[in-house]
């Protein structure tokens, strides 16, 4: 038996990076997938858009598993399309049980006065309203069930502390923790669990890309993946310089599972020791 074996998990941005590490995390302790993606451009953003070949590389893993997975293009600035792909997801599984509001952005970093408006909105509306959307989709399946649940929201490091240059990503993360608090209040009567991830950096598009080199090294002209490594590792405790996708995806396992039974309302780090420096 899994871990999380004959349960039912719903994965915004399923398609790549962390979103697909969580599928394949989940489904290798017994649990069937539930998935969307944008699978769009996302404006600002300084890396490219997960593909359609992405979200069937991720429905090739989770099926080699034994598993089923059920995917859709959603989008999470969108309530209606978000509530069908999870309602069409619950009618065909019967059930829902975790919940892992996952999908986020990055976008060009700038002095909070150099941000324009649509940019800034566009943060709000994917990295904040985009979870909450994601938990008003989902907790009408979860209270249904009758058999509680977890849902998980992936916050950032930049969720526990400022960061210059980025006060649209900070706002977004730090807002996310303060709803995730709140439904932990809301939901507790209905044994459903809500906690918060927290990241440093990890080896995702989002984070391995030029932009984001030359972001933390200005000085070498075309910085590169190795150049940027220890400019990365001297942000952390641990004497690493990035976490794997899989590290959060097992933060995620720990919190769904009956191991995580009575944690609730709780922001975990999985930083190497970054928010201590």
């Amino acid at each position: 038996m899994g871990r999380v074996e004959g349960k039912v998990a719903f994965i915004t941005g399923v398609a790549r990076g962390q979103g697909r590490s969580h599928a394949v995390r989940l489904a290798q302790e017994g649990a069937d997938i539930i998935g969307i993606d944008l699978l769009e451009e996302v404006p600002g953003a300084p890396y490219g858009r997960a593909t359609e070949e992405d979200l069937a590389e991720t429905v090739r893993q989770v099926e080699a598993l034994d598993r089923r997975i059920i995917v859709s293009k959603a989008d999470v600035r969108d309530f209606s399309s978000l509530k069908t792909a999870v309602d069409e997801g619950v009618a065909q599984f019967g059930r829902l049980d975790i919940v892992s509001a996952n999908a986020g952005i990055s976008t060009a970093m700038m002095p909070t006065e150099e941000l324009d408006e649509d940019i800034w909105q566009n943060m709000i509306d994917t990295n904040l309203s985009g979870v909450w959307r994601t938990a008003k989709a989902t907790i009408p399946h979860l209270k249904a069930g009758g058999r509680g649940g977890s849902i998980v929201l992936t916050s950032s490091e930049a969720g526990l502390r400022g960061f210059q240059n980025v006060a649209h990503y900070v706002s977004a993360k730090h807002g996310v923790i303060g709803l995730m608090r709140t439904l932990a209040l809301e939901l507790a009567p209905f044994v459903i669990r809500v906690n918060s991830l927290h990241p440093t950096q990890v080896d995702t598009p989002m984070i391995m890309n030029e932009a984001t080199y030359r972001l933390f090294d200005p000085t070498t002209p075309s910085p590169t993946r190795e150049d940027f490594a220890p400019v990365s590792q001297s942000l952390n405790a641990l004497p690493i310089p990035w976490v794997e996708a899989v590290d959060i995806s097992n933060a995620l396992l720990f919190l769904s599972s009956d191991e995580g039974r009575y944690i609730t309302g709780q922001p975990l780090a999985i930083d190497a020791g970054a928010i201590l420096k």
